[in-house]
């Protein structure tokens, strides 16, 4: 999806499993700039009253957390109160099998919410690595997305590393990445930036690399379309860009 897009549905059961799974996918797509519409239900966040709606949505979502921890507190406290103590016990006496059934529960919920963020991430690895530094390809997955919501460096290199054990990703993509002279590298981070979205216009790259926090070839915080045409020609040389 890009920016002006609209994603539509016939009904929200056809997108998510749940409401806080809908609250999720609609706030990925906002970060892109793009709209959700269901055409069963009042839902169209291009419309005022379709925002409205979502965040009547937003408000029953965090009742209903609400409402089951409460519930959950309680039972446990009548639990306690009756003598009998919560979890598994097959876990309290270590039984090798209820272990093994808790960590493959727990590597498939990994897994699944690794699923839900690849397209954060995997085409950016498959793209940039080992083209480029760690540091340089965690700042330009982390650009576009809200801050709730962008990778630590080690917890991006786990997620590489699973997709890798799976097939997912080729196993180049960890190898050490070669020394880049100095000069080189704000023409691949923005080499990067362009090959992710070819449609992007120079200040829109420039608005990237300010949130990034990349300074310019002259130390200055401030981005002009100018500088960023004149290193993307340097991309253009190096063979940095498809």
């Amino acid at each position: 999806m890009t920016k002006g897009d609209t994603l539509v549905v016939v009904r929200i059961d056809r997108l998510a499993r749940s409401l806080s799974h809908l609250l999720e996918v609609i706030e990925r797509l906002e970060a892109k700039g793009a709209f959700f519409r269901s055409i069963q239900d009042p839902i169209d966040t291009a419309s005022p009253q379709g925002k409205f709606t979502l965040q009547v949505l937003g408000a029953a979502a965090e009742f209903e957390r609400a409402l089951i921890r409460e519930r959950t507190k309680a039972g446990l406290a009548s639990a306690r109160t009756k003598g009998r103590v919560g979890g598994n016990p097959g876990l309290r006496a270590r039984d090798p099998s209820a272990l093994r059934k808790v960590r493959l529960a727990r590597q498939d919920g990994y897994m699944q919410r690794l699923n839900e963020t690849a397209q954060d991430w995997v085409p950016h690895v498959r793209r940039l690595r080992p083209d480029m530094a760690w540091e340089d390809v965690l700042r330009i997955v982390n650009g576009p997305l809200p801050e709730a919501r962008r990778w630590t460096q080690s917890r991006l290199l786990r997620a590489v590393k699973t997709y890798v054990r799976d097939g997912f990703l080729p196993e180049s993509v960890l190898a050490r990445a070669g020394r880049r002279e100095t000069d080189d590298r704000l023409p691949a981070i923005i080499a990067g930036i362009k090959g992710a979205d070819p449609n992007m216009t120079l200040q829109a790259i420039s608005d990237r690399l300010e949130t990034m926090r990349e300074r310019t070839p002259r130390g200055r915080s401030k981005w002009q379309p100018s500088s960023v045409k004149m290193l993307l020609e340097r991309a253009e040389k190096l063979g940095l860009l498809d």
